[in-house]
């Protein structure tokens, strides 16, 4: 590949941006190293081995294996039917409507983002809504004094003329993430690689999700990342010799090319990150899957790379980062605030049947979306940042017998809830920072 030319905490903390299991719904032929669950939806095609005990009863959790001969019809994994709770994609405006959807107009983003409509935010790449997955540039690196090469991508910069010309999301606030380990440098050599100071990714731990016991699936029995930083391992990047800037540097696989890829093409977790879906090194490209949620009302799909917290990695399928601890939360948008706030529920509504489903519980239990509900986003509010600091709120039971408890969607919505004692924090405590931080660069605004 050509070089670029630029550039433990309380087990009730946990945050998904990401759909917690989103390794449980397949595509013939795609391939993860592990899957372990209570729960598994598999297409007919798939060939599955599962690991029994003497008597023949599943031994605990499954683990899912394919076929090395399978010939993958397509890369990617289909996003379920979407039934009213699972669904984030807006009705059609001819809905109610006398005259068909091609009546409609051009959607107003196209004159000014910031109006409602369609906004793909991260433009560096191709974007497929209804599977939800971004096709995006793959930078091939080098670790200091290592001959192993670090692929990374770029998905937020301190710089605002660079992230438009890259297409990338500005972040002012990443420039306050220069606290200890939460940035680590790098430096630009004269053939455009990026060789990292620190911050080695190792890919080959097996990713171990198994449920809690009902009536609360949430937090899981066992959950293991299926890749983890060392102690100065950040996404977060300074470029030391090209301007200073600070920039959003997920690794996404350590190893050469062939070890990258298994013989029928597909991805090898043991040197690849659990979110990608394909690598493509003619193209230079890495496909990854995203994750749905709401912003200030509005539906949108995000990735989610990394983490600070292991329960939190491995639900995300990110990667355990501990330079993140030393990132300042709590402060929201207050000077030198690095973060944005991301809303997480518990014990929301279940069943894909249900309109009103969201979170930990529900997620855990089907396997789709928690539905989270984040900050500010570009073109909405100017405060955005990809370090979310999670915010964990549990209904009460007064609001649950009372039928207050539904989907929430909005951030102020949900602080009412919280203001009239609806909502707290786990087991009743004070509701806010969790001490959480989720790397989730977003990527798309359906609205």
């Amino acid at each position: 590949m050509n070089r670029p030319s630029y550039a433990n905490r309380n087990i009730l903390m946990a945050t998904l941006c990401a759909s917690l299991l989103s390794t449980q719904a397949f595509a013939e032929g795609f391939r993860f190293k592990l899957i372990e669950s209570t729960y598994l939806d598999a297409g007919p095609a798939l060939q599955e081995k599962i690991i029994a005990n003497e008597a023949g009863a599943p031994a605990g959790p499954l683990r899912l294996e394919f076929e090395a001969n399978m010939t993958p019809a397509s890369p990617f994994k289909p996003i379920k039917e979407e039934t009213t709770g699972c669904r984030v994609t807006p009705a059609s405006p001819a809905i109610g409507a006398d005259v068909p959807l091609t009546y409609f107009g051009v959607p107003s983003p196209g004159a000014n983002p910031s109006l409602v409509g369609a906004v793909q935010l991260l433009t560096s790449g191709v974007l497929n809504t209804e599977e939800r997955y971004v096709t995006i540039p793959l930078y091939e690196g080098a670790m200091l004094g290592s001959d192993e090469p670090v692929w990374y991508i770029a998905t937020d910069t301190t710089d605002a003329d660079n992230a438009l010309s890259l297409g990338i999301n500005h972040s002012s606030k990443l420039a306050f993430g220069e606290t200890l380990r939460g940035t680590r440098n790098a430096t630009l050599t004269g053939d455009g690689l990026l060789v990292f100071e620190s911050g080695n990714v190792d890919f080959s731990p097996v990713r171990q999700l198994v449920a809690g016991p009902e009536p609360n699936p949430f937090p899981p029995a066992v959950a293991q990342p299926g890749s983890i930083g060392d102690n100065l391992y950040t996404p977060l990047v300074k470029v030391v010799n090209a301007g200073g800037h600070v920039y959003n540097l997920p690794t996404v696989a350590t190893g050469t090319e062939e070890q990258l890829l298994l013989e029928d093409g597909t991805p090898n977790y043991d040197y690849v990150h659990d979110s990608v879906i394909a690598i493509n090194f003619e193209e230079e490209t890495v496909t990854m899957e995203l994750a749905a949620g709401f912003s200030f009302g509005r539906p949108v799909l995000y990735l989610s790379t990394d983490s600070n917290s292991p329960i939190a990695a491995t639900l995300e399928g990110s990667t355990l980062a501990p330079g993140l601890d030393d990132i300042d939360v709590g402060n929201d948008d207050s000077l030198f605030s690095a973060v944005e706030r991301i809303f997480i529920t518990v014990n929301g509504p279940r069943s894909c049947d249900n309109p009103q489903r969201q979170g930990l519980n529900a997620a855990v239990a089907d396997g789709e979306a928690p539905f989270n509900v984040l900050g500010g986003i570009p073109t909405i509010a100017g405060d955005y940042s990809p370090l979310w600091d999670a915010n964990i709120g549990a209904w009460t039971q007064d609001a649950i017998d009372q039928g207050f408890r539904s989907r929430l969607i909005d951030e102020f919505q949900i602080l009412s809830m919280v203001e009239f004692g609806f909502v707290t924090g786990p087991g009743g405590a004070e509701y806010g920072s969790t001490g959480i931080i989720i790397n989730c660069p977003i990527v798309h605004r359906f609205l």
